[in-house]
């Protein structure tokens, strides 16, 4: 029920018309432009930039969205001003040729104002109406309204004149924008604009430590929800940009999608997948650690991919980065001459944090990265607090996260201890976090990995050797010794002891099994002999007791062949006659 009144509640509540500025990130920033039909006051110091904004404004209008615009001058010619635009890509005097804008120089003579007493705005509605009239302008700008009021002294005719321009702004149905002076303790000099405004945009030019930066704030906005912060603008080849802040609320998509680091060891010390797409990645290390070659490989693995990666340094420049990346086989230049990979060198001090922030805002907008590289943002502490500093990188992580572009940002670490945090305290932001340490042993120092975390994915939580060779970066595992861990030329000589011993432990137990090959052989030489001397033995005793039986038998017959003789005998003696007889 409550969700069908909501709905109900957004289909009937009015939204305020407004007009696209076509400033980059203004917009954004208003909730989409300007108010439509009502005056907007601009205001602030000598050259933060009113002129520039409203004459954008117009340019835009005219090119962009088909709407015609008069600007009215009260300072600066059309030739002069059609000059100092002329290097942004802006050719008034075509657009005046082609009448889709218009540019009035008004002067006005203080002296005869003051001399008279009279001041009236007839004759400038006008020459101001004929001027929108003649091309249908639906946007005007009044640059500077001081010089219009100049020599007025009187605060009650100057409000009634004040309040009579903003209506007759407002009747003609144009969008207006009107520029003004900031005054002191005041939005502008008379104090009188900003009341009468229906928005009031502040422009600040401030110098902190030699840096120089442009901030704009919007005052106020009748009848629309705008933002309220400060937010930083840049000045350069292509206009305005301004860069809003990102919003506070933990509302971003995720990918679960996995991107190799261009090194298979960390890889597999990430579950052999890599990082998570869209993800945010800190490489810290001490000086000569390795972080800009980790850096170098991720970006040439994006460019494998057939994917776009920008690379902001803040150290080295672009050829020395490539230069210093051959030296461990890995070519760059391949991919700058493709137009996957895109650098953008500077020195820090060169912009202010907002600057730098608004330039990277800028270079991701137009090239549309898969990955973006910052080394090493612990130079950005040069020109700004570590808070600062942190507030900057955190509205980056929001916004790229926002477009789901992958951040890796390398950071130089002053820290011994390896748990705890770096200099710039971004380590808790990101999703993933590398901790290269040298590790100094037996008179040498190498480089060690840590996986110090990864979130929402299994990890190594073991140390690893990190090689950086002529062929390219390496992971292997680190020794264990009788002393501990052992690195460089220390688990090289250990493994070559233990390959060694093992050579000779397999020598022994080869030599041990030839030796006992030896022995069955002699052994089975020797059963082989008893055999047959067994057997030979076996056939006398057989032989013997075969004798013995042969010769019983040769007795037993014998002695039968004598018994049968004997009986024979007594019976050839003694026939059976003879018995008869002699018994007769």
């Amino acid at each position: 029920m409550s969700k069908s009144r909501g709905t109900e509640k957004e289909k009937t509540r009015q939204t305020l018309p407004k007009v696209a500025s076509g400033i980059t990130g203004l917009d954004e920033i208003t909730g989409g432009g300007f108010p439509q039909g009502r005056p907007t006051l601009v205001c602030g110091d000598a050259g933060c930039g009113k002129t520039l904004l409203s004459l954008e404004f117009i340019v835009r209008g005219a090119t962009e969205y088909n709407e015609p615009g008069v600007f009215m001058a009260f300072e600066e010619k059309a030739d002069e001003l059609a000059m100092n635009v002329a290097s942004l890509g802006f050719d008034l005097n075509k657009l005046q040729a082609d009448k889709k804008i218009k540019i009035d120089h008004v002067h006005i003579e203080r002296t005869e104002i003051e001399e008279t007493g009279e001041y009236d705005l007839e004759g400038l509605f006008i020459r101001l109406g004929h001027a929108i009239d003649s091309i249908g302008a639906k946007r005007v700008v009044l640059d500077t309204i001081e010089n219009l009021f100049s020599g007025l002294t009187n605060q009650r005719i100057l409000r009634a004149e004040l309040v009579r321009l903003f209506h007759w702004l407002k009747d003609k149905g144009v969008t207006a924008i009107v520029t003004g002076e900031r005054g002191d303790g005041k939005l502008t000099r008379q104090g009188l604009e900003e009341y009468v405004s229906d928005c009031v945009i502040l422009l600040d030019h401030r110098v902190i430590d030699q840096i120089s930066t442009r901030r704009l704030r919007i005052v106020k906005y009748r009848g629309s929800l705008h933002g309220t912060n400060e937010y930083p603008f840049l000045i350069d080849e292509d206009g305005i940009s301004v860069l809003p802040v990102t919003s506070l609320h933990l509302e971003k998509d995720v990918q679960t999608n996995r991107i190799s680091s261009g090194i298979p060891g960390l890889d597999s010390m990430l579950g052999g997948k890599g990082f998570f797409k869209g993800s945010s990645i800190l490489v810290s290390g001490t000086a000569g650690t390795g972080k800009t070659s980790i850096a170098s490989y991720f970006a040439a693995e994006t460019c494998k991919r057939g994917e776009k990666c920008i690379y902001f340094s803040f150290e080295e420049s672009p050829a020395q980065i490539v230069r210093n990346m051959r030296s461990i086989g890995l070519d760059l230049q391949q991919y700058i001459d493709n137009g996957m990979l895109i650098f953008h060198a500077s020195r820090p001090t060169l912009y202010g944090l907002e600057m730098h922030l608004v330039a990277m805002h800028k270079q991701i907008r137009k090239n549309k990265p898969h990955t973006v590289i910052l080394d090493p943002i612990t130079n950005l502490i040069t020109i700004g607090s570590v808070g600062e500093v942190k507030s900057m990188l955190v509205r980056l992580i929001d916004y790229l996260m926002n477009e789901q572009i992958t951040v890796m940002f390398t950071a130089l670490s002053l820290n011994t201890v390896v748990n705890e945090q770096t200099d710039e305290g971004v380590s808790s932001l990101v999703d993933a976090w590398m901790l290269v340490r040298d590790i100094e042993f037996n008179g040498e120092r190498n480089r060690g990995m840590y996986v110090m975390k990864s979130r929402g994915m299994k990890h190594s939580n073991q140390v690893r050797e990190f090689i950086i060779t002529d062929d390219g970066l390496n992971l292997v595992d680190v020794y264990l010794g009788p002393d501990g861990v052992l690195t460089g030329s220390a688990r090289e000589a250990e493994q070559l002891r233990e390959h060694t011993g093992e050579a000779l432990r397999d020598y022994a137990l080869n030599r041990k099994d030839r030796e006992i090959m030896r022995k069955r052989k002699v052994l089975e030489s020797k059963i082989a002999g008893l055999q047959t001397e067994f057997e030979s033995v076996e056939e006398e005793l057989n032989k013997v007791y075969l004798e013995e039986e042969l010769r019983k038998e040769v007795m037993d017959k014998t002695r039968k062949e004598i018994m049968e003789r004997r009986r024979e005998t007594k019976d050839i003696e003694n026939p059976p006659e003879k018995k008869k007889g002699k018994k007769q």
